[in-house]
């Protein structure tokens, strides 16, 4: 089994689990278009997350170095959207990837993004699917799956939560920020 396995179902995970957020529920990302002057409709937000559930259920099921293209190029898309944000200094809540109001786009997104369009570019490179691996050796299949599974959680944490830490734990520190008696 490839070492790129394990990273290559996460990445595509992440964003099957992304845009199934967006076609269940696309307000978010169709107010963080907006806000960055961009034309953006309900409906062309759920088809694009679809593209992107389809393109992660392919990832897994087919493979393919072209599914692994468009993964990367999802990926760098995304941290292009994250660094014009940054630049701009839109206020964005969120960009309503994983369906948080809270979680507005941070430099650690940038990265994210980034390290996801590398892990897609490696799968490209790789033969077969990343499910004919995993039931090529089913019981390192399982193995993969069950830290795949922690390594996605983890990571969708980093997208969720580690912003609003390093956000609060900024402003905890800030020396203009009053302090309570």
């Amino acid at each position: 089994m490839p070492a790129i396995t394990g990273p290559a179902l996460v990445v595509a995970a992440l964003l099957a689990l992304a845009g199934a957020q967006k076609v269940l529920d696309p307000t978010m990302t169709v107010g963080a278009l907006r806000a960055l002057g961009l034309p953006a409709a309900a409906v062309s937000v759920r088809i694009g997350a679809g593209v992107e559930l389809a393109l992660g259920v392919v990832a897994i099921t087919i493979g393919g170095p072209v599914t692994w293209s468009l993964i990367a190029a999802s990926y760098v898309g995304f941290a292009v959207f994250v660094m014009v944000a940054l630049r701009k200094g839109t206020m964005i809540g969120s960009c309503g990837c994983f369906g948080r109001d809270d979680t507005p786009p941070h430099p650690s997104h940038l990265a994210l993004n980034l390290l996801s369009a590398a892990v897609a570019v490696a799968a490209a490179g790789s033969s077969g699917a990343v499910l004919d691996h995993l039931l090529d050796r089913p019981g390192q299949g399982v193995i993969v799956v069950a830290l795949s599974a922690g390594a996605l959680y983890l990571v969708y944490a980093a997208y969720v939560e580690l912003p609003r830490a390093l956000v609060a734990g900024r402003h905890r520190r800030d020396p203009r920020t009053p302090r309570a008696s």
